[in-house]
């Protein structure tokens, strides 16, 4: 049975932890409405640049002129899994999530028959990922040093992918990350992004007249869509993370607190054995006299 002193000590120790947990929990909530905003904020632009790109790409569906980026190799043989997690942990299981679903995909493909490739965007995918599929990575993408997501990041990622695809590296890639609901509801999705797939949202694309023509346009405008899906799946991870680790910090708070009312009953309850054991010591000296 511990001592009362030991008892005392834990209970400081759990105040601290207490004390971090609540910070942490604070950090996240600020940090969590920038993110929220700025994920918000590029949905509509994605959606409208997803909804006139499908227009496009419906227009020149099956073209032999079509660009690479649309129409894809024409083979199904090498994946490469653009897999996004976040550089800090003590976020729930927001990275595991997205870790599992990439870890599914890639031991699906290999049952297959499929080479699989994964280019990690983040430490703790990384990690996850090492064990099981540690010989499959083929680069990695450090956002450490970022303070702030920009377009220039996600475009740097496309730049990279899209020249690994233009020197035959892989057929498929696919991008697996968080989609932001909720402060306690973070979506793993998956999606396709070479070749590129676009939405269709019911807009009237063949209503308009583009000059130049629908290829030569596809051609300028896909890099960019490619680039605009990276960057809008780092603002949705960038606030699934805040809102998964503003939940776990609360979680670890309120848990915290639990334990520290355990650990003060426990604390008087020993002392109060100990004080009646020493009052029984010195009734029982004087008697003795």
């Amino acid at each position: 049975m511990p001592s009362l002193k030991d008892l005392k000590n834990r209970i400081a120790s759990v105040k601290s932890t207490r004390k971090i947990t609540k910070a942490m929990q604070m950090v996240a909530a600020a940090k969590l409405r920038r993110a929220q905003d700025a994920a918000e904020a590029a949905r509509p632009y994605t959606e409208r640049f997803n909804a006139v790109m499908a227009g496009l790409a419906g227009g020149t569906a099956g073209s032999p002129s079509a660009p690479a980026l649309l129409a894809g190799t024409g083979r199904d043989e090498v994946h490469l899994l653009v897999v996004m997690t976040s550089e800090r942990g003590l976020c729930g299981a927001f990275n595991s999530s997205i870790a599992r679903m990439a870890r599914l995909e890639a031991q699906r493909l290999l049952a297959a028959g499929k080479t699989v490739k994964i280019l990690t965007v983040g430490k703790k995918g990384r990690d996850a990922l090492r064990r099981d599929l540690g010989s499959y990575f083929v680069a990695h993408v450090d956002l450490s040093g970022e303070r702030k997501l920009g377009y220039a990041v996600g475009q740097r990622i496309a730049r990279d992918v899209i020249a690994r695809f233009e020197a035959g590296e892989f057929d498929v890639a696919t991008i697996f990350y968080n989609r932001f609901q909720s402060v306690i509801s973070q979506v793993p999705t998956a999606k396709q992004v070479i070749p590129a797939t676009f939405e269709d949202t019911g807009a009237a694309s063949a209503s308009y007249d583009y000059e130049p023509g629908e290829e030569q346009i596809l051609a300028d405008l896909l890099p960019r869509g490619v680039a605009t899906q990276i960057f809008a799946a780092l603002l949705e991870n960038a606030a699934s993370e805040q809102g998964a680790r503003m939940s776990a910090m609360d979680n670890a708070t309120r848990n915290a607190g639990d334990m520290i009312d355990r650990l003060t009953i426990q604390y008087n309850r020993s002392r109060q054995a100990a004080i009646t054991k020493e009052l029984i010591e010195i009734i029982s000296g004087a008697e003795a006299v």
